[in-house]
């Protein structure tokens, strides 16, 4: 695998949908196996097949172009079909986290106006408890045969059903994903076929194609796991979903099926290399493993280097699109502290804090990440003002995203991230970067994980304050590790306080929500 991450003109043409090129693999090669999820199983022939039939259930239903219906649920077969076949009708989709709060939900459907609501029997249970919102719901159909709405098979068309042809353009909405809602009200980011589709162009200079066995175990609701469903379906290629993520049993569902491809975050990766168990495994299928969503430790990727085979390529770059840096850390082991180089659709630059360009070629000093592509959102949907926001023109007017990250450019243009710029630090008029402080940290034996956070102070405005896990042989104290470490930082740098947790709260991606660490902070103090 190479540095070009744009597939070749002569194997893909303009656009095609990802509907007809699911339909031109069922003609094709209707045997070949599609999808898969341990429970059912659906040939490329059945795929397709089962899509018309629930396209034609939601035209059915009085669903036309460009209505939403949303999905929330484990992932399964069942889901991913509802998905795809949703696209075939020119329907918008909106996959929703099953771990939202029964409000938050409620406020996600009801903004992104779903006609209906495909669910299992958690969900269904969560939003019950919600029901006195005065809201109006949507129609509810239980993926899983439980009693949460009417059941799948009986809401489905006969068998042989057909929808009526849509035209499906670049320009139309392919899905609304809603943000983590983690630091304020949800948005949601409309992404486009286009988008999509630059998505599946991609794809090709990473080996997905009709060859390709992917395994995934991050949920279906988050753009980490699409950015792999969709080229993997588009080129032909197997797709497994685990509902579930577990280290061992991934590896052990890895060797059965000779998982070619796999799309993993940070702490997934963290976990399998963990395993006492890992060598026993022969992964030797491996050809991409694929990282994005959250900070990947160069510590860690070197391991996976050293003891999984097959390449491994970090993708940086937001939901709402705007750019994208790649690291094939296979081909650069020097450069693994970084997030690699903008690809070749991509144009990556770094602004002040005054929202003026750094100068091209500028090394070493940092600046936001604001990036443009071919695969960039729309927008936020219902929220032109936060569309707005988010938005950065240079002075052609050319449109950029914001990242919200801050980082800077070495001599070879690889791109290193300092830190998010809103959980950038101000202490005393010094801003205090808590990657920075978080990598020290690390460096203690006892010191399994980290987080850092500001906490507001009267002396200093805000003020550092660290959550450690310990690792499992850990004999230090709290305030030993923070004396510790104070005696090494510089005096800006220094923590107001240390406290042990046992695990850090993490998103179902990864991420660690520095927001729940502040209120913990905040609840424990008063």
């Amino acid at each position: 695998m190479g540095e070009a991450v744009t597939a070749p003109a002569s194997l893909i043409p303009p656009f095609v949908s990802l509907s007809d090129l699911i339909h031109g693999h069922a003609r094709e090669r209707p045997d070949a196996l599609a999808l898969s999820d341990g429970q059912q199983s659906l040939t490329y022939a059945a795929l397709d097949a089962q899509m018309d039939r629930i396209a034609a259930s939601l035209q059915r239903d009085g669903l036309r172009a460009g209505d939403v219906v949303s999905v929330c649920a484990a992932s399964s077969v069942r889901y991913a079909l509802v998905f795809v076949a949703a696209l075939r009708a020119g329907i918008v989709v909106t996959p929703l986290a099953p771990s939202s709060t029964a409000a938050s939900l409620c406020s996600m459907l009801h903004d992104a106006e779903a006609k209906l609501l495909f669910l299992d029997a958690q969900v269904a249970a969560l939003l019950d408890a919600a029901s006195d919102t005065g809201e109006q719901a949507p129609a509810r159909i239980a993926l899983d045969d439980s009693d949460a709405g009417q059941r799948f098979d009986e809401w489905l068309a006969d068998a042989g059903s057909a929808p009526a042809s849509v035209e499906v353009q670049p320009q139309h909405p392919f899905n609304i994903i809603y943000s983590s809602g983690t630091t304020g009200t949800p948005k949601g980011i409309v992404q486009s076929h286009a988008m999509r589709w630059a998505h599946i162009q991609r794809g090709v200079a990473y080996g997905y194609g009709p060859d390709a066995v992917t395994l995934l175990a991050t949920p279906l609701y988050s753009n980490t796991t699409l950015v792999s469903f969709f080229p993997t379906l588009g080129l032909g290629g197997q797709v497994h979903l685990m509902a579930k993520f577990d280290a061992e049993n991934y590896l052990r569902i890895a060797e059965r099926i000779r998982a070619t491809h796999t799309m993993l975050v940070p702490v997934q990766y963290q976990r399998i290399m963990a395993l006492p168990s890992f060598g026993q495994f022969d992964l030797r299928s491996f050809q991409a493993k694929f990282s994005t969503s959250a900070p990947f430790r160069a510590p860690l990727k070197a391991d996976v280097l050293a003891r999984w085979p097959g390449g491994l390529i970090e993708f940086y770059g937001m939901t709402e699109g705007g750019g994208t840096c790649i690291l094939e850390a296979h081909l650069h082991p020097d450069k693994l502290h970084t997030v690699g180089k903008p690809a070749t659709t991509s144009d990556i630059r770094l602004i002040d804090e005054n929202d003026r360009e750094l100068p091209p070629g500028t090394t070493d000093v940092p600046g936001e990440v604001v990036g443009r592509s071919p695969g960039m959102m729309t927008g936020y949907h219902r929220q032109d003002a936060k569309t707005r926001e988010v938005e950065w023109f240079d002075v052609t007017g050319s449109r950029f995203i914001r990242t919200g990250d801050v980082g800077r450019f070495d001599a070879d243009g690889f791109l290193t991230l300092v830190d998010r710029r809103k959980d950038m630090i101000i202490s005393g008029g010094f801003n205090i970067y808590p990657s920075d402080l978080e990598a020290e940290l690390r460096a203690h034996p006892d010191v399994a994980d980290v987080a850092v956070v500001g906490v507001p102070s009267e002396q200093w405005g805000e003020t550092p304050v660290a959550y450690v896990v310990r690792a499992a042989d850990a004999s230090c104290d709290a305030p030993t590790l923070k004396a510790w470490y104070n005696a090494r930082a510089g005096k800006t740098q220094r923590l107001a306080d240390l406290r042990f947790i046992d695990e850090l709260p993490r998103s179902a991606i990864g991420k660690v929500l520095k927001r729940e660490l502040r209120d913990l902070y905040l609840s424990a103090s008063n």
